[in-house]
C-alpha cells in the first residue's frame, strides 16, 4: 500500500456493555509504550474512565479518546460506551472513524448490545476485527461465541487465533497464520514461543485450511498461485486478509484476555495489518456553498475538511470542540470557516486527546482525532473547511430520545439555571433534548434511557452545581364542554362612590377537536358598548386556562357575547372582564364538561417473535394498533396509545424484548377520557390543588 496516509489508523473498540473495551483499550495503550501503567475499570485507576459518573457505575458513559505509535504506525483510538443509555455517542463516534474492533465477552457471547453496535458498523460500511475477550473466566468458550458471530451477527468470521487452554488455565494463542504458538509461562507473563499442543493439532490443521481458502479469494492474483501451489507464504495470507477485510467480505477473529494482558500484543499488530488507512476509505463526498457534491481524496496537502462530532462542556475551560480530519492539515493558531453557520472561528493550541489528559501539537494531518479549546460558534456535526474552499460533510443524526423526566430544581427560583445549564450539556450530548410545558409548566429532559437522565443529572451537578430532582412528567390533560348552554355573568358591585357593572349573556357550544376557541361578537343596538367587548373575551381566555372539573386549560368551544346591558358611571373594563369570566365558568359547569388526554401516534420496531406479546400489550393500555408492517426480520406496529399510558414504556419494551425493540412517539391529537378513568385524574389533581 502506497499513499501519504498509509501508516494513519482510526479506529473505534464497540461491544455489549461489560464485554472488556475499556480494559482492552488500557492494554493496547500500555503494550504500545503509549502509557506507562495498566489502567484498571474494578479499581477506578483506568485512563479512559476518568469520569464521576463512569467510576460510580464500572461503565463508559461517554467515548475517551488516545493514540499511540505501533511498528510506524499512528493509530488513534476510540474507547466507545456499550451500554444501551449511552449508545448514541457510539453512533456519533461510529460515523467519522475508519475500522472498528467488536470485542465480544468470551462467557456471554454475543449480546443485544453487540448486535446494534454490528448494525450501526454495518450502516457505515466500517471494516472490522474481533476480539473475543476474558477467555481466562469461568465459563468462558471460544468455539460458541464464534458460532454465535457468524449465526447470530451473520458475519464471515475467520479465525487467525484460537485460545491454549481455558478458563483460569488460559495461557496462550496459536497464531494460525504463521503457524507457531505462544505461551505465558506464569499469569500476566509474556507471551513466549512454544510448540502447538497435541491435542489443538487437528483444530489447527482445518482452521488454517479456511483461513488459507478466505485469504486466496479476495485477489485473482492470490487464487491463481494457491490452486497450483496449495500454499501460501505469511505475507500472501495477511494481504489475503487485508482485501477481505477492507472490502468487508471477511472479519478476521482474535482473542485473549485484557485484564490479564495476554493477547493484545497481537491486536497491535492486526490493527496495523488489516484495518484501514484513510486512503482505503476511498473518496470524501462533501457539497459546495451551491448544494454540489464534491468528492474530496483525503491528501494532507488537500484543502481543509474537517468534521466536529463530539464536543466537551467544561464550566471552567469553556467547550472543547473533538474533530476528524478528512483532508488537508490544520495548524494551532490558525483561522477556519465554520461552513455550517457561515462564520470565522479563530481557535489557538490543537490538542490530541488522552483520556483526560491533552498533548498540545502543533499541526495534524488526514485521519487525525484531535481537539480544540473554545470555538464561539461551532457546535457537534459542524464541518471547518478554509473560506477559500468551504466544503460541508453530512452530519450523524442524533438518537431519537425513548424516556423523559421532569427536571424540577432542587433549591428555589433556579429554573432558569437548571435550564441553561442542561443546555450546555445537550452541546456535550446532542441525544438530549430539552422542552418546557407550557400547561403543565415543567422543564422536560429526554434521553435513551433512565441511566442516560440519571448520570446527565449528576453530571449537572458536579460541573455546574445545579441540582434536580427527577419526576416523572405531568400529563397535559384538558378540559371541554359536550352540550350548549345560554348563560348570564353579571358582576355588579357597590361600596360607596363609584361601583362595579358588567353583565353579559354568553351561548357556550362545542367545537370539533383540535379546533381550539373561538370567540363571537354578536351585540346588536349597542347593549355593550365596543370598547367593553375586548374585555370580557380577555376574562374568558384568562378563565380557561384553568377549567373547572381539575384546573386543566378548557379547549374546542365557541363563546358568543349576544346580550348584555351596561351602566353609564359604573361600568369599566374590569367589570365586563370579571363578568365575562363569571358567566364562562358558570356555562362550563351546565355544559356537560369532559376530560381530554393527549394521544400519541406510537411506532413500535420489535422482533418477529415478540410482535404478539407487544400488540397484546399496547391494547392494555388502551391503544389502538393502526397497522403492522414487515422490515427484514422486524415488525414495525403502528398504534395510537394514550399518553399517560406510555410515559414508562422504554423499561416495559426493553423487558420484553430483552432490548431489541424500540420506538418512535409523536402527538397527535386529544381524545375524551373514559369516565371511570376521568373521575379518579379529577379527584387527584383537586387534591393536589388543595395542598398547594
Amino acid at each position: 500500500m502506497s499513499g501519504k496516509t498509509a501508516m494513519i489508523r482510526n479506529l473505534a473498540l464497540i461491544g455489549h456493555g461489560g464485554c472488556g473495551k475499556t480494559s482492552l483499550a488500557e492494554a493496547l495503550l500500555f503494550g504500545a509504550g503509549a502509557t506507562n501503567r495498566l489502567g484498571r475499570v474494578d479499581d477506578g485507576s483506568s485512563i479512559l474512565d476518568y469520569e464521576p459518573e463512569e467510576i460510580k457505575r464500572k461503565i463508559t458513559i461517554s467515548t475517551a479518546f488516545h493514540h499511540y505509535q505501533w511498528k510506524k504506525h499512528t493509530v488513534y483510538l476510540a474507547d466507545t460506551p456499550g451500554d444501551d443509555n449511552f449508545l448514541a455517542d457510539t453512533r456519533a463516534v461510529l460515523h467519522v472513524m475508519d475500522g472498528t474492533v467488536l470485542v465480544i465477552d468470551a462467557v456471554d457471547g454475543v449480546k443485544v448490545g453487540t448486535e446494534k453496535v454490528w448494525q450501526t458498523a454495518n450502516k457505515y460500511g466500517l471494516p472490522r476485527l474481533i476480539f473475543i475477550n476474558k477467555l481466562d473466566r469461568e465459563r468462558a468458550d471460544f468455539a460458541p461465541v464464534l458460532k454465535g458471530v457468524k449465526e447470530i451477527l451473520e458475519a464471515q468470521a475467520v479465525p487467525v487465533q484460537i485460545p491454549i487452554g481455558r478458563e483460569a488455565n488460559f495461557r496462550g494463542v496459536v497464531d494460525l497464520v504463521a503457524l507457531k504458538a505462544y505461551v505465558a509461562q506464569a499469569p500476566g507473563g509474556k507471551l513466549e514461543a512454544a510448540p502447538i499442543p497435541e491435542d489443538l493439532q487437528e483444530e489447527v490443521a482445518q482452521l488454517r485450511g479456511d483461513l488459507l481458502n478466505f485469504a486466496a479469494e479476495s485477489d485473482d492474483a492470490l487464487i491463481e498461485k494457491f490452486l497450483e501451489e496449495g500454499e501460501l507464504t505469511p505475507e500472501e495470507i495477511y494481504r489475503g486478509l487485508r482485501i477481505g477485510t477492507l472490502k468487508g467480505s471477511i472479519v478476521p477473529v482474535l482473542c485473549g484476555a485484557a485484564g490479564g494482558n495476554l493477547g493484545p500484543a497481537f491486536l497491535l499488530e492486526a490493527i496495523n495489518l488489516y484495518l484501514p488507512a484513510p486512503e482505503d476509505r476511498g473518496q470524501v463526498k462533501g457539497q459546495d456553498p451551491a448544494g454540489k457534491e464534491v468528492l474530496l481524496e483525503p491528501d494532507p496537502d488537500g484543502p481543509l475538511a474537517a468534521q466536529v462530532f463530539k464536543t466537551v462542556a467544561d464550566p471552567y475551560a469553556g467547550r472543547l470542540s473533538i474533530f476528524r480530519i478528512y483532508s488537508g492539515t490544520m495548524q494551532s493558531d490558525s483561522t477556519v470557516l465554520n461552513v455550517t453557520r457561515g462564520v470565522s472561528e479563530r481557535y489557538g493550541q490543537l490538542f490530541l486527546l488522552e483520556g483526560k489528559g491533552q498533548k498540545a501539537v502543533t499541526n495534524i494531518g488526514v485521519g487525525a482525532i484531535a481537539a480544540v479549546a473554545k470555538l464561539k460558534e461551532t457546535v457537534t456535526g459542524d464541518t471547518l473547511a478554509t473560506e477559500a474552499r468551504p466544503i460541508l460533510l453530512p452530519a450523524a443524526k442524533p438518537s431519537k430520545p425513548m424516556v423523559t423526566f421532569a427536571a424540577e430544581s432542587k433549591s428555589r427560583g433556579e429554573e432558569d439555571k437548571v435550564f441553561s445549564s442542561i443546555l450546555k450539556l445537550i452541546e456535550e450530548d446532542p441525544s438530549l433534548t430539552l422542552t418546557r410545558n407550557a400547561d403543565t409548566k415543567e422543564i422536560l429532559l429526554s434521553g435513551v434511557g433512565a441511566v442516560h437522565i440519571e448520570a446527565t443529572a449528576e453530571k449537572l451537578k458536579r460541573k455546574f452545581g445545579v441540582e434536580v430532582i427527577l419526576k416523572t412528567p405531568k400529563v397535559p390533560y384538558r378540559e371541554t364542554i359536550k352540550g350548549t348552554i345560554k348563560v348570564q355573568g353579571k358582576y355588579k358591585r357597590q361600596s360607596g362612590g363609584r361601583g362595579q357593572y358588567g353583565d353579559t349573556w354568553l351561548e357556550l357550544e362545542p367545537l370539533p377537536r383540535s379546533a381550539g376557541f373561538e370567540f363571537v361578537d354578536k351585540i346588536v343596538g349597542g347593549a355593550i358598548p365596543k370598547q367593553y367587548i375586548p374585555s370580557v373575551e380577555k376574562g374568558i381566555v384568562e378563565a380557561m386556562q384553568e377549567g373547572i372539573l381539575a384546573g386543566f386549560p378548557v379547549v374546542d368551544f365557541r363563546v358568543k357575547l349576544y346580550d348584555g346591558s351596561f351602566h353609564d358611571v359604573d361600568s369599566s373594563d374590569m367589570a365586563f372582564k370579571i363578568a365575562g369570566s363569571m358567566g364562562f365558568k358558570k356555562g362550563v359547569q351546565a355544559a356537560n364538561p369532559t376530560l381530554l388526554e393527549p394521544i400519541m401516534k406510537m411506532t413500535v420496531t420489535v422482533p418477529e417473535e415478540n410482535m404478539g406479546d407487544i400488540i397484546g400489550d399496547l391494547n392494555g393500555r388502551r391503544g389502538r394498533v393502526l397497522g403492522v408492517e414487515a422490515q427484514g426480520k422486524l415488525q414495525v406496529i403502528t398504534a395510537h396509545v394514550p399518553m399517560a399510558e406510555v410515559l414508562l414504556y422504554a423499561p416495559d419494551l426493553i423487558s420484553k424484548t430483552g432490548g431489541r425493540g424500540t420506538f418512535d412517539m409523536e402527538f397527535t391529537h386529544y381524545e375524551e377520557v373514559p369516565p371511570h378513568l376521568a373521575e379518579k385524574i379529577i379527584n387527584e389533581a383537586r387534591a393536589a390543588r388543595e395542598k398547594e
